[in-house]
């Protein structure tokens, strides 16, 4: 793919509008010294330092909800999704899912196809950006969501589904309820599109596309941006055309040579939610690269070089337990250890209590708080004496 030099030209007037309807976005350019409508190629572009999920998130909670950041009147903003942190992310009217469609038709479904589609429809965009991607490729969309396992596999059966947007566990959980309770013959199922995991994920769906009869496929798409990038059946993700993506370090924000591991750096071309320069705190590399540098095929990500630590499907931000401290009488401090257990990743909360606190009212308060910020539940909370000074929020041993 060759990066089209008007692709800087949209970017310049696009985020020279975006300015003046942004107050977050002029500050940002402004301390910066960043002229946008002077951006004629990526170096123009690079001048501008990177921005981090961390920053957009305290800047949103100086300034809700967006944070000085929407270049677009609120009567156009069709969705406000809330991602963990909470982030709030205005959804603008975006055709197919916002290019989302592009992975379906790589995959060849749509009209005839019957989908499935499991992920949640509430606050964050996957459900709701699949479906609609779905739909624009000409498929049947069923809304399935999160759980009921019987039901679902029930309405595979009697429906035909011949397509499933899932995580890869609850994929297989789906698959094995289907086959256990109406027999292998019921299993029609020809394509799954996975949910993104780090390490050995492609050797898990070899052994899923094997044992299950599918073919499988996945995406790159963050709640900011949309999608990224896509699988057409080569390695690693074709970066969307209306995306410039860039690999850079993820402390100085300059732009790493090929093939060498970093932050995966966003700019899209349309600035009413003006995402440029936007470290997403994914850690790839590139695959392949246009003339000017910027990635246009990125590999599966490496993990995230950022403090977000992913537990089942959700970044969990160390703010989440910053919040469980305020949320939860008595307490003075807390840490959260994130594990992975016989394929399920678990996380479980300490938390230390001023003396004389109800621990049993600290432990309901510490959970359901938690569960507010995080949306998803911590497996266990304890009451320890003490924590390391500084001890770090949230620590990840899923890889230890």
């Amino acid at each position: 793919m060759v990066m089209s030099e008007d692709i800087y030209k949209d970017i310049a007037q696009a985020y020279a509008a975006a300015a003046g309807r942004a107050p977050g976005l002029k500050s940002r350019f402004a301390a910066a010294g960043f002229d946008p409508a002077a951006v004629r190629s990526l170096s123009d572009l690079s001048r501008l330092p990177v921005m981090k999920k961390e920053k957009l998130l305290k800047l949103q909670r100086a300034n809700p909800p967006f944070g000085g950041f929407l270049a677009a009147n609120l009567r156009d903003v069709g969705r406000i999704y809330v991602s963990p942190g909470p982030i709030f992310e205005p959804s603008l009217l975006g055709g197919g899912g916002h290019g989302l469609d592009l992975l379906f038709r790589s995959a060849n479904v749509g009209a005839g196809d019957i989908i499935l589609n499991t992920w949640m429809y509430h606050l964050v965009p996957a459900g709701l950006l699949f479906d609609e991607a779905a739909q624009a490729a000409g498929a049947t969309v069923i809304p399935g969501g999160v759980g009921n396992t019987e039901l679902q596999a029930q309405i595979i059966v009697e429906t035909g589904v011949t397509s499933i947007c899932a995580s890869t566990a609850f994929f297989l959980t789906l698959a094995d309820k289907v086959i256990e309770t109406y027999g292998r013959d019921a299993w029609k199922v020809k394509t799954a599109f996975l949910g993104g995991e780090m390490g050995d994920w492609m050797a898990k769906r070899r052994r899923i596309e094997a044992d299950y009869g599918v073919s499988t496929w996945a995406a790159y798409a963050t709640a900011d941006l949309g999608l990224v990038g896509y699988e057409d059946g080569g390695d690693g993700y074709v970066v969307h055309p209306d995306r410039v993506v860039q690999i850079c370090d993820p402390v100085s924000g300059e732009q790493v040579a090929h093939g060498e591991p970093g932050e995966v750096v966003v700019t899209a071309r349309d600035a009413t939610w003006p995402m440029i320069r936007f470290g997403t705190g994914d850690s790839a590399f590139a695959l392949e690269s246009n003339a000017d540098g910027t990635v246009s095929r990125i590999s599966a990500l490496q993990g995230r070089v950022g403090a977000a630590v992913k537990v089942r499907e959700i970044f969990v931000y160390p703010r989440v337990i910053e919040e469980v401290v305020i949320g939860t009488p008595g307490a003075k401090a807390a840490q959260a250890v994130v594990t992975r257990e016989n394929d399920r990743d678990m996380i479980r909360l300490s938390l230390v209590l001023e003396d004389g606190a109800d621990a049993s009212a600290a432990e309901t308060a510490a959970a359901e708080t938690f569960k507010l910020h995080a949306r998803i539940r911590a497996d266990e909370v304890s009451i320890v004496s003490e924590l390391p000074e500084n001890a770090e929020l949230i620590i990840n041993q899923k890889d230890g």
